[in-house]
C-alpha cells in the first residue's frame, strides 16, 4: 500500500488496541495486541507518518533508530539480586531499565500521557548482540525483566534487504506475532503531502514534469546511487531558507541531497529555468494584474513544459498568500477564543495584566507538553507561538499604558486586537486580488484551453488555496469549475452512449 493507506491504516490500529469496553478493559488485550511492522524503502516516509499520526490523535511518541543502540542501552545493565527459593538463597540476575523504556515513562510524567507509539526505526539493522533482544521485545514486549507499559502500541520499520545489505530475516516465529505492512513509494500521493506543506514550487513542478525521478535506487559498481522522498523535501526546506537569505543552490548543493547525481544534474538545471522563468515572464506583475503583452504572446508559444513551469511559480505564489491569510486566520480565532476568557476574568474582579500573563503560561505549557508527547507539526507551533506573543505583548502594553479600571482595559485590548483582525482582512484582500490576476492572465493567454483546467485542478488539491477559495471565494474558480464538472458530465454520458450502442451492436450481431 502506499504511505497515505498505511498511516490510516496504523491510525485504525491505534484506535481499535485503545478502545475500551464497559469496565476499562481493553477490547484487544495487550498480548494481542501485535507490533506494526513497516516494511519498505528508505526515505519514503514512514517516519512521518507516525509523527502525523500521534499529532493526529493526541498521544504521545517516543522514537529512536535503534541502530545507535548498543545491548546496554536498548536492555540495560545487568546487576545480581538475591533471592529466596525454597528456604535456601540465590544469586539472580536483574536488569536496570532500558533507556528506551525509561524515556516512555520520562514522556508519560512529564506530558500526562498515558498512552502512545513507541517507534522503532530500522529494526531489522540491529547489531548481532542486539538482535535477539530485539525480537523479544517483539514478541513479548519487555527488555530484560522490564515491560512496556499498557496502552502503548509498538512500531517499528524496516528496509528491505535490496536497498540495505545489513539488514536481518526476520523469523518465521517473529512475523507471526507482528501485523506487518509493506509501503511502496507513490508520487501522486506525496505531491498532495507536499501540497499541504508548502514545499517549494520548483521541487513540485519539477516533479509533475519528471515523475520517473521522484523515487529511485540505483547499483553501481561503486556505491548505491538514489533520491528519495525524503531527500526532495529536505532540499525543498534548504531551497526555501536560500531563497530568504539570497543564496544559490548549484548542482553541487542539490547534489547533497539528491543523490543519484543523472537526476540532481537534471534538476539543478530546471532550477535555473525556474528562476529564469520568474523573471522573464514577470510574475509578480501578473499577480499585480499589470502584466505586458509580449508576456501573453511568449508564453502562448511557449513548449508544454515551460507553461506548466510558469503555471507552478504561480500556484506557489497563491499558495504562500493563501498560507499567510489562513494562519492570520486561525491566529485571530485563537485569540478570540482567549480574550473571551480574559472578558469573562475581568467581569469576576480578576487583574487584567495577571489575566493576560495566566493566559500566555497556560498556552506556553500546552506547547511544551504538546512538543515533548511529539505531538507539534510546524505550522501548529507557530500558530501557538504567535498567540503567547500578542498575549504577552499585550500585558506589556497594559503594565505601561495602565488604563483605568477593567473595562478600560478590555477596551484597549479589544483595540488591539482589532488591528489582527484588519492584517487577516487585509491579507485576504491582497491574495484574493492575486487570484484574479492569474484566473485573468491565463484567461488572456490560453483561453478556455487544458491549462486552465490543470490550473483549476491544481488550486482545488492545495490545501491552502482550497480552503482560501472556500473562505473567501473567487468568481472565476467557481466558473471554471462549473465548467470542468459540465464538461466531466458530458464525456461520462458520451461515454455510456458509446457502450450503450457497442452493447447494442454485439447483441445484433449473435
Amino acid at each position: 500500500m502506499n504511505i497515505k493507506q498505511a498511516k490510516q491504516e496504523i491510525a485504525n490500529t491505534l484506535k481499535a488496541y485503545l478502545s475500551k469496553d464497559e469496565l476499562g478493559n481493553y477490547l484487544i488485550p495487550p498480548v494481542r495486541q501485535r507490533p506494526v511492522l513497516l516494511m519498505g524503502p528508505p526515505g519514503v516516509g514512514k517516519t512521518q507518518i507516525m509523527e502525523q499520526v500521534a499529532a493526529e490523535t493526541g498521544v504521545g511518541l517516543v522514537a529512536y533508530t535503534i541502530t545507535h543502540h548498543t545491548r546496554q542501552s536498548a536492555v540495560g545493565l545487568p546487576f545480581i539480586e538475591k533471592r529466596t527459593y525454597g528456604g535456601e538463597e540465590y544469586a539472580v540476575t536483574e536488569y536496570t531499565m532500558s533507556e528506551i523504556l525509561a524515556s516512555v515513562y520520562s514522556l508519560m510524567e512529564k506530558t500526562g500521557l498515558k498512552e502512545g507509539i513507541l517507534f522503532l526505526d530500522e529494526i531489522n539493522c540491529v547489531s548481532e548482540t542486539l538482535a535477539p533482544m530485539m525480537l523479544q521485545f517483539l514478541q513479548c514486549k519487555t527488555f530484560g525483566n522490564q515491560r512496556l507499559p499498557e496502552g502503548w502500541l509498538i512500531a517499528a520499520a524496516g528496509n528491505p534487504p535490496e536497498y540495505n545489505r545489513s539488514v536481518r530475516d526476520f523469523d518465521v516465529v517473529t512475523l507471526d506475532r507482528v501485523k506487518r505492512i509493506d509501503v511502496r513509494e507513490d508520487f501522486a500521493v506525496w505531491k498532495e503531502y507536499a501540497r499541504a506543506k508548502g514545499l517549494h514550487g520548483a521541487v513540485v513542478s519539477y516533479l509533475d514534469i519528471k515523475k520517473e525521478n521522484f523515487y529511485r535506487v540505483e547499483t553501481t559498481a561503486e556505491s548505491l546511487q538514489f533520491a528519495t522522498a525524503r531527500g526532495w523535501e529536505d532540499l525543498s526546506e534548504l531551497l526555501t531558507v536560500y531563497e530568504t537569505l539570497g543564496l544559490k543552490a548549484d548542482r553541487e548543493v542539490v547534489g547533497q541531497y539528491i543523490q543519484l547525481p543523472r537526476i540532481a544534474r537534471d534538476f539543478a538545471n530546471y532550477l535555473e529555468l525556474y528562476n529564469k522563468y520568474r523573471k522573464i515572464y514577470h510574475v509578480d506583475e501578473i499577480l499585480k494584474g499589470t502584466w505586458r503583452p509580449v508576456t501573453v504572446r511568449e508564453l502562448r508559444a511557449a513548449p508544454f513544459d515551460e507553461k506548466l513551469s510558469v503555471m507552478g511559480l504561480l500556484l506557489s505564489r497563491l499558495s504562500e498568500a493563501a498560507r499567510e491569510a489562513r494562519r492570520q486566520d486561525g491566529l485571530c480565532e485563537s485569540l478570540h477564543a482567549a480574550l473571551t476568557s480574559f472578558k469573562a476574568s475581568l467581569s469576576a474582579g480578576e487583574n487584567p495584566q495577571e489575566v493576560l500573563g495566566a493566559l500566555a503560561r497556560e498556552r506556553r505549557e500546552a506547547l511544551r507538553r504538546a512538543r515533548d508527547a511529539g505531538q507539534l507539526e510546524k505550522a501548529r507551533q507557530t500558530l501557538a507561538q504567535l498567540e503567547i506573543n500578542i498575549l504577552e505583548d499585550y500585558r506589556r502594553r497594559l503594565i505601561q499604558e495602565n488604563p483605568a479600571g477593567s473595562e478600560a482595559a478590555m477596551d484597549a485590548v479589544r483595540g488591539w486586537f482589532g488591528g489582527e483582525v484588519e492584517k487577516r482582512s487585509s491579507l485576504a484582500r491582497t491574495a484574493k486580488a492575486e487570484l484574479d490576476h492569474a484566473f485573468a492572465f491565463l484567461e488572456e493567454t490560453f483561453g478556455q484551453g487544458q491549462e486552465l483546467v490543470l490550473f483549476v485542478t491544481e488550486l482545488t488539491a492545495y490545501a491552502d488555496t482550497s480552503w482560501f477559495i472556500e473562505t473567501f471565494g473567487c468568481d472565476a474558480y467557481f466558473r471554471h469549475n462549473r465548467e470542468l464538472l459540465f464538461d466531466d458530465t458530458r464525456r461520462r454520458i458520451r461515454e455510456e452512449i458509446i457502450a450503450v450502442k457497442a452493447a447494442e451492436q454485439e447483441e445484433s450481431h449473435d
